[in-house]
């Protein structure tokens, strides 16, 4: 076999980003055995700045030993039961998987749908779930990576607060690089993956469940589908008690801890205008070449945008000579939009102002051929 020596990239695609020098240098600390006191402490950690992420007091916040597709696994194989009732709002690929993924546990689906690119309409979902007033949960995605659009979540969070319904927020692309109140908005289960704004290899997916969430989960009439996700068993693994469950990824927990001492170290605040200043600095850039947006107007990603190229016969083409001649990874569209935009992302260390100028100065070079 060849020696190990893949390209080096800029990654600006819809994940992983690229990685920082101290996440890197943190997994090549020595492996020790994970139910050793020495690890138990550092999960603890672990486990105490993902709760500050969140910014939640939830007892059980911990990072699933999978990647952020396993989180919305977890999240939905533990709420819900066959003959339940799931209200989804779909307006990308991502709420489909989650609607997907409640039939496989046998749930009835009820999606409320919106064109990709728009927000699921707060009221619409409101008036569905009064109609559905014994649904179980109520899922929505916060930033919808197939198509850059930025879900509300206030006002229906304090509408479900108020019900025995748990809502349940997909913030795979936005924790890190947007602010995610899970108790503020009275979130009951949220999750996220550690290879976008957080700049962790994939492998972990933060998830959070609130004390309303595991009464749920508790108070079920069946097992859990899944064994390995079954918070059941996985809270006394990550609790006090240190259960024996399974063997979490040594060197992934050491990546996520550094990276989260990262984030810390330069502000949640900081982090979040630095996002939003970037973001704002590219769209500018891809505006001036003649690129157009796919997601509407003021529900844009400044993490990930979604883009018209102004030349479609060459959407896929140029991406391609940006990879192979530029090292620059853009993101395909998917669904619906396959072959019609571009998703690029600026998620945590990939967010400087630096990649904007080498991205935009390769595309002046290239849109000018």
């Amino acid at each position: 076999m060849n020696e190990l020596c893949p390209t080096e990239r800029l990654l600006m695609g819809p994940g992983p980003s690229n990685v920082g020098s101290r996440v890197l240098r943190a997994m090549s600390t020595p492996v020790i055995g994970h139910l050793d006191p020495e690890f138990s402490r550092i999960t603890d950690d672990v486990c105490k700045m993902l709760r500050e992420l969140f910014r939640t007091g939830n007892r059980l916040t911990f990072p699933v030993s999978g990647t952020g597709s396993a989180g919305m696994e977890a999240a939905m194989v533990n709420t819900l039961e066959p003959g339940d009732t799931a209200v989804i709002g779909v307006n990308g690929v991502f709420g489909m998987r989650l609607a997907d993924t409640a039939a496989r546990c046998g749930a009835t689906v009820v999606s409320v749908d919106a064109p990709w690119g728009e927000p699921v309409d707060t009221g619409a979902l409101i008036e569905t779930l009064k109609k559905y007033p014994r649904a179980k949960i109520c899922v929505v995605v916060h930033a919808e990576t197939s198509t850059g659009a930025r879900q509300p979540l206030e006002e229906l969070g304090a509408f479900l607060g108020n019900t025995p319904t748990l809502f349940v927020v997909d913030a795979v692309t936005s924790l890190g690089g947007l602010p995610v109140e899970v108790d503020a908005w009275r979130i009951d289960v949220c999750y996220s993956g550690t290879q976008k704004c957080l700049s962790v290899p994939p492998g972990l997916a933060p998830i959070t469940f609130s004390d309303k969430a595991v009464a749920s989960v508790n108070a079920r009439r069946t097992k859990v589908q899944s064994w390995y996700l079954d918070i059941t068993m996985l809270q006394k693994y990550w609790g006090s008690e240190r259960i024996y469950h399974h063997t979490a990824p040594i060197s992934m927990i050491y990546a996520l801890y550094e990276g989260l001492r990262v984030i810390f170290e330069e502000g949640l605040e900081a982090r979040f205008k630095r996002h939003a200043e970037v973001g704002g600095e590219l769209g500018i850039g891809l505006t001036d070449l003649g690129f157009t947006w796919f997601a509407k107007e003021g529900y844009r990603l400044p993490q990930l945008n979604a883009v018209y190229p102004p030349a479609p016969d060459t959407v896929e083409s140029l991406r391609k000579k940006l990879l192979t001649e530029y090292s620059i990874e853009i993101g395909a569209g998917l669904g619906i939009v396959a072959g019609k935009i571009w998703r690029i992302g600026l998620m945590g260390e990939t967010c400087k102002r630096a990649s904007v100028a080498i991205l935009l100065d390769a595309l002046r070079r290239e849109l000018r051929r």
